[in-house]
């Protein structure tokens, strides 16, 4: 083709209008479009995968003999048209690669569509192994279908492979391509080769195997021909008959069974013994429609054979002589024989059956099987399913609780009519579990029920079980206890007699008890019960109940441990976070800090008072999650206390920052260095504000964080368009500042990106959101913080939320003095006098001749070694501040002067006055000041 397919229509831009939201179902095809959604769901970036690696993945023995002539046929088929032919397992990781010229094979690796890399959906994204997978059918994907950019430069087709006798998926055959030599035929070529796959493993298996798997397949075939048409029955009362026809065939002491079809029809399954002209015996189930409006033949066919007239009891050629035939099949032993000629009737085949009454509707053959064979061929492929479910479903959300009740949800009802999963408390806390005995204190955790029987514990319930009950005796041992009637098991009345006697009369006869082990330690137990199931459980239940719980206790540890790292690292989040509200008059705050439920992150905020009245507002988000995460935020938190003691500028602030975090992105300052396995790295976004209540100006910078939000007094909300920084760690890029004036009253908003983005909603319809919940006026700091989480965050956020709202307050004229001074040491006297005026309107004469003693020497400092006007200002806040500003940026040094030195001792004795004091630069010089308690 001159221009591919995905080049024309819809397709060409349906990729990045679905990402952005837009509806695409008319340019997507349906298996492509949903696979997009699962990936979007799963988290999966287009322009970003992390595809794992394990190194020893293999296939087995047998699977890999029936595969290989079959590989190496279709690779050297394809060896000239640049197609590689790609074997992976069940779980969709790469076993083998086979074919491809140098080119193809070399892009393919960039990518990691390699031995030995995971291509399942979750992993890779749409493609032909995983959505093979996931379809569990033949898919094709060219060019823009894949979810990934880096896989769009392809085409795939790929196809499960089944293991014939059980049907479970063991492996995936894909073909792939550069995009543009990919051809529709690559869709039949590798369905072909899979079905030769599966023929090869068929033949490996048994006589006996083909024979029955042979007249399944048959007899699922005829029943989709004739019930269709005769009856009118669709797929889902096909899919019930089998399902149905199967178990019947399984249970030795059943005969009958009644099944409900759709359209107010029924079906009466009938189950037959029979014995072949060979002397082998077998089992038919056959299936009378009811209901009909007219008789339907439901035999195998409507004719006999050539040569053999219709049987006495069967109109039309009714089903006696076809189940003989039937049954003769079982011993077909040659696998390459014709399929009719296997089924054409012999001469003087013996059959016993039961003839059917005369008003019975003729039946059609449903199921042929051998009963041991039959039962157990069942019961061993219902166990893989629910294995292989329990290993899908089981442990996806690393909650202790929700794993145990997955557990549950499980087993009930395919394998227990009610189960009940019991832990203790350190478990459900993330400790390591204590050495659990018989009478180890353990509580309720997941609770399933099939019916509402009577049962001893609840949800919640804290117990301990008695030493002879089959939980007990299973705890002590560490092995699964089995007690198929429990009206015998005494033991177990023991725990309380009465309620389960009523437990009995429920139903309840048959129970499997397994501890939960997991890394030597014993994790709990878990109970299965039997109740509406006539059939005790028996020695292949207790090894699936073994299996399930060994599962289910590793998923049970791995949610632990994640719990013990979630709650460390929350812990030491909380304990670097801020603890109570910093003395300041500058601003009102409240704030915020919600964890992720998956995993803390390092998400801070601060508010640190500065000189002269004024207060810094951080809010900053550490890239990452985990305790890494938590003890950078610590670190990063600490630094900038740091900077806000030397009075720098927001701008060098974030400078610094940048600085600091680039080194330990490299290492520099760790404890121990990172391994080659730890592969994270430090990265980090802020936002700085500086606010000074004297000029009500607010100074802002940012380093790729969030803008923040200011609600003016009358409810305006608007978004301080703030120069755009670059994240913290990147470096070599400046930091830029706004300033803006903030009317009294006025409230600004800072928060982190987990308030206004997820994965489910776009940053600007959340700031929308955000403007919405602020543009209310007259709310305090606090009612705001719950009104934005209330409007904005889910029950279970997926990203830390930090959020800082901060009322503005002005210091007003009368708490503020201050005075222009000439550089002349004649001045000094009068700045003096000032100070004392002023402090005697304000009440503070006891303060009077510290404060004078300050400003004469800060003062006379200036003038002598400062140059450019001078200013003088006091300001009555939580203390008493005393500052100087000239136009020099040299930076006065306290030192202690000699005995014969006749100056040096003027910041010696500023210093011992005062409580606090220290130097700030402006852009035109600096500014000294001090700070002394009131009285």
């Amino acid at each position: 083709m001159s221009v591919a397919w995905d080049d024309i229509g819809g397709l060409v831009d349906a990729h990045e209008r679905f990402l952005a939201g837009a509806r695409v179902d008319s340019d997507v095809r349906d298996p492509v479009l949903a696979s997009w959604k699962r990936c979007r769901a799963a988290g999966l970036e287009p322009g970003r995968l992390y595809i794992p690696y394990e190194p020893d993945v293999a296939l087995d023995e047998r699977f890999m003999r029936a595969a290989e002539p079959v590989l190496r046929k279709l690779a050297d088929s394809l060896s000239e048209l640049g197609t590689t032919v790609a074997l992976c397992d069940g779980q969709g990781w790469m076993v083998k690669r086979l074919g491809g010229n140098r080119e193809l094979l070399a892009r393919l690796d960039r990518v990691h569509f390699a031995p030995g890399f995971d291509m399942s959906e979750e992993s890779a994204g749409t493609n032909g192994v995983g959505t093979a997978l996931v379809e569990r059918g033949p898919v094709q994907v060219v060019g823009r279908e894949h979810f990934a950019d880096c896989l769009q430069p392809f085409a795939c087709a790929g196809a499960p492979i089944r293991d014939p006798l059980s049907g479970r998926i063991e492996a995936v055959l894909d073909l792939s391509c550069l995009r543009d030599d990919g051809d529709p035929i690559m869709l039949r070529l590798v369905k072909e080769a899979a079905q030769a796959i599966e023929a090869r493993l068929l033949e490996a298996s048994t006589e006996r195997e083909r024979a029955l798997l042979a007249a399944y397949r048959q007899a699922t075939a005829d029943t989709g021909a004739g019930v269709d048409g005769a009856a009118g029955l669709g797929r889902i009362d096909l899919a019930v008959l089998r399902e149905k026809a199967e178990a019947l065939l399984a249970s030795p002491h059943r005969t009958l069974d009644e099944v409900n079809l759709t359209g107010g029809r029924s079906a009466i399954l009938l189950r037959r013994p029979v014995v072949g002209a060979s002397g082998e015996s077998g089992v038919v189930v056959e299936a009378r429609i009811l209901g009909h409006p007219s008789p339907v033949d439901l035999g195998i066919g409507t004719r006999a054979p050539a040569g053999h007239p219709p049987g006495p009891h069967t109109p039309g050629g009714g089903s006696h002589s076809r189940v003989a035939d039937h049954t003769h099949r079982m011993a077909w032993a040659d696998p390459t024989q014709d399929l009719a000629q296997a089924l054409t009737p012999h001469p003087g085949t013996a059959h016993v059956v039961s003839s059917p009454s005369a008003g019975d509707t003729p039946g059609r053959l449903v199921l042929v099987g051998e009963p041991g064979v039959g039962r157990l061929a069942l019961l061993a492929r219902r166990r893989l399913e629910l294995l292989h479910e329990a290993g899908i479903r089981i442990g996806a959300t690393l909650d202790v609780t929700r794993t145990a009740e997955e557990v549950a949800e499980i087993a009930v009802p395919r394998f227990a009519d009610f189960a009940a999963v019991d832990l203790p408390d350190a478990v459900l806390n993330g400790e390591e579990p204590e050495v659990l005995g018989g009478d180890s204190p353990l509580r309720r955790v997941a609770l399933r029920s099939r019916n509402d029987e009577p049962r001893l514990y609840h949800v919640g319930d804290a117990f301990s079980y008695v030493s002879s009950t089959p939980q007990a005796r299973s705890l002590e041992s560490g092995r699964a206890v089995l007690e198929p009637v429990l009206s015998e098991a005494l033991g177990w009345f023991a725990q309380d007699p009465v309620r389960l006697e009523r437990v009995l009369a429920a139903g309840t006869h048959s129970l499997i008890t397994v501890p939960l082990r997991a890394r030597g330690a014993t994790l709990g137990v878990v109970s299965f019960y039997r109740c509406a199931n006539p059939e005790p459980f028996e020695g292949d239940d207790l090894s699936l109940a073994q299996e399930l719980g060994g599962r289910a206790a590793m998923c049970i540890d791995n949610a632990r441990r994640f719990t013990r790292e979630h709650n460390t690292a929350l812990t030491l989040q909380r304990s670097l976070l801020p603890r109570g509200r910093p003395e300041q008059s500058a601003v009102e705050v409240a704030y915020r800090y919600l964890p992720a439920q998956a995993a803390v992150g390092g998400d801070w905020f601060d508010v640190v008072p500065l000189s002269g009245a004024r207060v810094a507002l951080v809010v900053g988000d550490v890239v990452g999650h985990g305790l890494h995460a938590a003890a950078t935020m610590g670190r990063l938190r600490t630094a900038v206390h740091n900077f806000c003691a030397l009075d720098l500028p927001p701008d060098e602030v974030l400078t610094h920052l940048d600085d600091l975090v680039g080194r330990l992105d490299r290492g520099e300052g760790w404890a121990l260095e990172k391994s080659s396995a730890e592969s994270w790295s430090i990265g980090a976004t802020c936002l700085f504000a500086v606010y000074d209540p004297v000029s009500r100006r607010c100074t802002l910078t940012r380093a790729g964080h969030p803008l923040p939000a200011v609600v003016a007094p009358d409810g305006t909300v608007e978004f301080v368009d703030l120069p755009s920084g670059p994240p913290l760690g990147l470096g070599g890029m400046p930091f830029e500042t706004a300033e803006l004036e903030l009317a009294e009253g006025s409230q600004l908003v800072l928060y982190t990106d987990g308030l206004v983005e997820d994965r489910h909603r776009d940053i600007d319809a959340g700031l929308d959101r955000l403007r919405t919940v602020l543009a209310h006026p007259g709310r305090g700091p606090e009612d705001t913080c719950e009104a934005v989480l209330d409007a904005l965050l889910p029950a279970r956020p997926g990203d830390d939320v930090a959020l800082l709202v901060a009322r503005t307050h002005v210091l007003g004229a009368d708490r503020v003095a201050q005075w222009d001074l000439p550089s002349d040491p004649s001045v000094v006297s009068r700045a003096r006098a000032m100070v004392t005026q002023q402090l005697a309107a304000w009440g503070l004469s006891d303060l009077a001749f510290t404060t004078e003693l300050v400003a004469s020497e800060l003062v006379t400092n200036a003038i002598r070694y400062a140059t450019g006007p001078l200013q003088l200002r006091l300001l009555r806040d939580r203390a008493l501040i005393c500052e100087v500003s000239d136009g020099s940026n040299t930076s006065p040094r306290l030192r202690r002067a000699r005995t014969e030195d006749e100056g040096g001792r003027g910041l010696f004795l500023v210093a011992q006055l005062t409580e606090r004091w220290g130097t700030r630069y402006t852009p035109h010089g600096k500014i000294i000041w001090t700070e002394q308690p009131l009285p």
